[in-house]
């Protein structure tokens, strides 16, 4: 216990899935967390189970397309704790099909949510960061920015983005001698609500454990705490040596011949 004692931390998209996940833990491992998420009533719902759990935590609704918005969390957490150390860009979305499918507000869409806000919250967050001697950025990448996947185009297109827009920034706060690492996580196949946008058109979620029971070398879908250990172990002191690394948590899923 106590891994991020006396930090504070920023989680976008914790009102559910790996965003929550990652806040709780967090929490329960000393963390000042900031919890953000357009969905207003789980998000208030989240901070308040920290609370109740012994953890300090707040929430805030953001839009992190919103550079203007992404300036006044910032300063909020610059006016009520005097310092960011740990920043985690989740918040993101899946949209899926056929490309000739898509349309441009699709891909659009996709690209502003899940990269936009990756380079919005980190160039924001930086200067803050940089006050208090460092920090750690954790960018949640997917298997998807690793390699192709019919029918994900546009979200593969994202989450590599994500994967090196991670590295190139990680190379200049280490020129910098800033004290800020910044890594990526890419989740597998993890059981979340994104899998509802996956297939268009169908409000049912796809069985992910028949999936991962075929495509996945350990026969079983992963779980949001999966990642948040990953998350913690990249905000935490015994990562200090590691930026611009790809932590990937999939079950086997990437070194499958399938």
């Amino acid at each position: 216990m106590g891994r991020v004692s006396g930090k504070v931390a920023l989680v976008t998209g914790a009102a559910s899935g790996i965003g929550r996940a990652s806040a709780e833990l967090l929490a329960r491992e000393g963390a000042v967390v900031v919890i953000t998420d357009i969905q207003a009533d789980k998000g208030v719902d989240v901070a308040a189970g920290i609370g109740e759990a012994g953890g300090k935590a707040q929430f805030a609704r953001h839009d992190v397309t919103s550079e203007s918005e992404w300036a006044e969390i910032v300063r909020r957490i610059d006016k009520d704790f005097g310092r960011l150390d740990i920043l985690v860009n989740n918040a993101g979305i899946a949209v899926g099909g056929m490309v000739t499918d898509l349309s441009l507000e699709d891909f659009r869409r996709q690209m502003a949510v899940n990269v936009d806000s990756v380079f919005l919250g980190t160039k924001t967050s930086l200067p803050l960061m940089r006050k208090h001697g460092g920090g750690s950025i954790v960018n949640i990448s997917s298997v998807a920015g690793l390699r192709g996947s019919a029918r994900l185009s546009a979200y593969c297109a994202s989450k590599g983005a994500v994967r090196l827009f991670t590295k190139a920034v990680a190379l200049e706060c280490a020129a910098m001698k800033d004290g800020i690492r910044v890594n990526s996580v890419h989740p597998g196949i993890i059981d979340t609500p994104i899998w509802h946008g996956v297939m268009p058109g169908s409000n049912a979620p796809l069985d992910l454990d028949a999936m991962s029971a075929f495509r996945v070398p350990l026969g079983v879908k992963g779980q949001p705490a999966d990642i948040a250990n990953a998350v913690l172990f990249l905000a935490a002191n015994e990562s200090r040596y590691m930026t611009g690394e790809e932590v990937v948590v999939d079950g086997g899923l990437t070194i499958g011949s399938i």
